[in-house]
């Protein structure tokens, strides 16, 4: 199963601009679920002549029973706006939540 959970999924039906793995082992279990990898994407949306590139960030979450692509930030970030969301995930525990919202939204879609 494959869930892009976004009001509009066309937002991402593109390769992504930029992408950061933050876990790819594939040996972490969580709710029953295998998680193999987790990364953010970067979507430019459009470039504002003042405000700069409207950025999109999106999580992307593969388990062994199918992947979530969600929402994780958007808005006019700046330049270096995944970079800096991976590092603010990374050095404030935010790496779990975003797997347990994963998880969630996958268990939700499974059993509904």
């Amino acid at each position: 199963m494959n869930i892009i959970d976004l009001h509009n999924p066309k937002r991402v039906n593109r390769e992504p601009d930029q992408t950061e793995v933050l876990f790819n082992s594939g040996n972490f279990e969580e709710q029953g679920f295998l998680v193999k990898h987790v990364e953010l994407r970067l979507y430019v949306e459009h470039i504002d002549k003042k405000l700069g590139p409207f950025s999109l960030i999106t999580s992307f979450v593969q388990t062994d029973k199918g992947t979530v692509e969600m929402i994780y930030d958007e808005g006019y970030r700046g330049d270096d706006s995944l970079n800096r969301a991976v590092k603010f995930l990374i050095s404030n525990l935010g790496l779990s939540a975003l797997i347990l919202r994963s998880i969630i939204t996958l268990q939700s879609k499974i059993s509904g």
